[in-house]
């Protein structure tokens, strides 16, 4: 044993692989996630008194796989089954090389078949190593209710039959797809908030983790590489993003020197090397966009026609009434507020955005810049009372009051 806390970044890492591990040798993918849960909880109370193991995976293995053998002994309809396991002498040793294992479960709790929030619960939890209770704490719900989405993910796994292996190539872009969104999503929950704080660091953390071992265990695809990018350069501003009372700074109004530089720097790199491969994705796209805003000294210097430009390519890829919105404020940063509210008005129809409060917040941000005073104050008053994060609601009233004060 070694002294000192169990590192929880070497839990979550063993995590996906513990519980590959189980699923080859037991055959149940939801069996073997309960009993590793229950190995991880075990650790995280052990370690930090008797120090890490020497072998931590395989510690995390024999303590799982005693967990799930009581559990199949304690239930009279699976001994049938626990005799043609413990026949099978196929299975791998525990330490053996199992990055497969971890892109495995990737996919599995990624699968199209799931519901988004059922996916987003499921990676957080068998691939995260996160408990429950945490995932819980960070999507700011019960955590009966997280179980619950849990529990009816793994259900739909059971009843669908999917196979604890990699997709067929047939099906893999699409499954790959699937496991960026769910990242994505990830990181866009922790980044902006919707309750009573703005950004919850540590769940955006997380999908930053997640996402590097995506990059890791998918070498050659671009766009797992474009995502970590997105989220490097997005994540770099954190600290500037808000102010001592915790309500929002404007990205113009934001303390550059605040930025954190070397995530700046390895989301860069990691464009310039994948850019070069082949046609870019949305992700790509979109990380190139938050590179032109990271690399300006300041606002006034930043490239806005060529930002505007991206947006476009974004636009026809995506078609999603939010990037308009963007190509929007872009157009109006490089060609006068006008232009901009020209875009904003072609969007009041589309219903994506009917109870969305960015599009009111836009256009209070292009009336001010145009001066037009009352009809920004209105657009502040009327993004605030639809936006559902509290300090976006203060800052939102505070312009609207600055104005007419």
């Amino acid at each position: 044993m070694t002294s000192g806390p169990a590192p929880d970044d070497l839990l979550r890492t063993l995590a996906p692989q513990v519980v590959g591990v189980l699923t080859r040798r037991y055959g149940d993918f939801c069996a073997a996630e309960d009993a590793v849960q229950e190995a991880l909880l075990a650790a995280a109370e052990q370690w930090p008194r008797d120090g890490v193991p020497d072998r931590p995976r395989g510690w995390l293995v024999q303590v799982a796989s005693r967990r799930l053998v009581e559990q199949i002994r304690g239930d009279a309809a699976r001994r049938a089954r626990e005799e043609r396991v413990a026949a099978d002498r196929s299975a791998p040793p525990p330490d053996a090389p199992s990055d497969d294992d971890t892109l495995t479960m990737l996919f599995l709790c990624c699968h199209p078949a799931l519901t988004t929030p059922s996916a987003i619960a499921l990676t957080l939890r068998s691939v995260g190593g996160l408990t429950t209770a945490e995932i819980a704490r960070a999507f700011l719900v019960p955590e009966a209710t997280m179980a619950q989405r849990i529990a009816r993910a793994k259900a739909a796994i059971r009843a669908s039959g999917l196979p604890f292996r990699p997709p067929e190539p047939a099906e893999r872009e699409a499954r790959v797809a699937a496991v960026l969104h769910v990242l994505y999503l990830v990181f866009s929950e922790g980044y902006v908030s919707g309750g009573d704080t703005l950004q919850r660091v540590g769940l955006a953390r997380e999908a930053i983790r997640l996402a590097r071992l995506a990059v890791r265990l998918l070498p050659g695809d671009g766009e797992a590489a474009g995502l970590l990018a997105l989220m490097l350069l997005t994540d770099a501003r954190r600290a500037a993003r808000t102010d001592a009372a915790g309500l929002p700074v404007p990205l113009a109004e934001q303390d550059r020197s605040r930025w954190d530089r070397a995530a700046i720097s390895e989301g860069v790199a990691l464009l310039e090397r994948t850019l070069p491969r082949g046609p870019a994705g949305p992700y790509q796209v979109q990380a190139a966009i938050a590179a032109l805003h990271d690399e300006a000294a300041s606002a006034s210097e930043t490239d806005w026609p060529q930002i505007h430009a991206l947006y476009e390519v974004l636009e026809r890829m995506t078609d999603s009434p939010v990037v308009t919105l963007n190509r929007a404020v872009a157009l109006a940063m490089a060609r006068g507020p006008a232009a901009g509210l020209a875009v904003l008005d072609a969007l009041d129809g589309d219903p994506r955005l009917a109870r969305n409060h960015r599009l009111p917040a836009a256009r209070a941000h292009l009336h001010e810049r145009a001066g037009d005073v009352p009809a920004a104050v209105a657009a502040y008053r009327r993004a605030a009372e639809l936006t559902p994060s509290a300090p976006e609601r203060l800052y939102l009233t505070a312009r609207a009051a600055r104005l007419t004060g």
